[in-house]
């Protein structure tokens, strides 16, 4: 409990700063009889003392709050403080799993303890999904954990219970994801497959650049500099419950330029020449905006749509299942084929640390691996 001494009308006062079950902070203005005379010692005292006795009161006061209530407390309050997306994934993480799972035990805030919080990530990693076909991934129990790690950081700083319990918990391992991608001969003969699609200048930009599902989404005109033959990626298409357009990059290095060839250049210039004569076919009824890739009214692809399209382009063409972001991978794969370093491949795609280029890509490095073995193997003497 923190609170101040002050001094107002002539009288002395300790001003108790105080939370409520709402987790909103008040002030209480406590009469003292001290004086102007009284000195800074005992001053202090009386402070402590007022402050102690509101201390023992609040965890009183707050015994009866749900963990559960408390978790929609902190969505409220967080909403204004995060992006639209990462809200939509807090809410969803929050009402599918978190919520149902804590109001059905009916504990309190002030009864979590590290063995309830630990109950919860076995309950979930054993039989979490909503269909019931087993658990939840060591990565999606990663995104519960922050939840409930910033819902009980906001019950300390409120006061409400003493210690974050969260913090020691034990997570399942993560799993080392194995990526699919296309080689050099798989691309060129998906690419050619799709020529007549009208998908197929979006897979040629985002297998080229190796963008993100929501950077070539976000392309729009003000992204392509003709004059420089120059792409910048600066806009992004985000899927949550909405689609959320964001004139942001997921991160700073994300926001990067890329030098376009003639081919390129000229691929763009035709999605404008389309762009131009469906404005004319729909009249009215076409949807004006400055994005790239979208259906003939206008409309900008939804992430979602891409997926789906994605995957019906796989299995029209007999091609092996991989997702549209390991098209990404695919870039990676063959700029590492080429002789490009794990810097350069960073750069490329828009990797912040080159630490995750590294871990991502690792299986990649085989040539240089296999260069060093055989260097070994030449100076010893085997």
């Amino acid at each position: 409990m923190t609170g101040s001494l002050q001094c107002k009308n002539g009288k002395y006062y300790v001003v108790v700063n105080l939370t409520d079950v709402n987790g909103k902070r008040k002030q209480k203005w406590v009469a003292t009889d001290l004086t102007s005379k009284s000195g800074k010692r005992e001053q202090e005292k009386v402070k402590r003392e007022i402050l102690s006795q509101f201390d023992n009161r609040s965890k009183l006061f707050t015994s009866d709050l749900l963990f559960s209530d408390y978790v929609e407390l902190w969505l409220d309050e967080t909403k204004i403080k995060v992006d639209s997306v990462t809200f939509q994934h807090y809410e969803s993480e929050a009402y599918t799993h978190i919520i149902p799972y804590f109001r059905s035990l009916g504990v309190k805030l002030v009864n979590v303890d590290r063995q309830t919080i630990q109950n919860y990530f076995n309950s979930k990693y054993e039989n979490g999904r909503i269909d019931g076909k087993g658990g939840l991934s060591a990565t999606t129990l990663k995104h519960h954990r922050n939840v409930i790690n910033q819902v009980l950081n906001l019950a300390v700083f409120n006061d409400l219970i003493p210690k974050n319990p969260c913090q020691f918990v034990t997570m399942p391992q993560t799993e080392r994801y194995n990526y699919s991608f296309f080689t050099l001969d798989e691309m060129n003969q998906f690419l050619n497959a799709i020529k007549d699609e009208r998908l197929y200048p979006l897979y040629v930009v985002t297998a080229t650049f190796g963008l993100r599902k929501s950077e070539v989404l976000g392309i729009k005109w003000d992204s392509i500099d003709f004059e420089n033959k120059t792409l910048t990626i600066k806009h992004t298409r985000v899927e949550g419950h909405t689609t959320v357009e964001k004139d942001k990059t997921k991160n700073q290095s994300s926001f990067r330029s890329f030098p376009l060839s003639d081919n390129i250049i000229e691929l763009f210039k035709s999605l404008k020449v389309d762009e131009n004569n469906n404005r004319k076919v729909f009249g009215k009824e076409y949807i004006k905006n400055d994005y790239v890739f979208k259906l003939e009214n206008g409309t900008p692809y939804r992430p979602n749509y891409i997926s789906k399209k994605h995957n019906q382009l796989l299995k029209k063409y007999g091609f092996k299942h991989i997702r549209f972001h390991d098209l990404r991978h695919s870039c990676a794969s063959l700029l590492n084929a080429q002789g490009f370093t794990l810097k350069d491949i960073q750069e490329w795609l828009g990797h912040s640390d080159i630490q995750t280029t590294a871990n991502v890509y690792a299986h990649l490095d085989v040539k240089r691996k296999q260069g060093i073995s055989e260097s070994l193997t030449n100076i010893l003497d085997i």
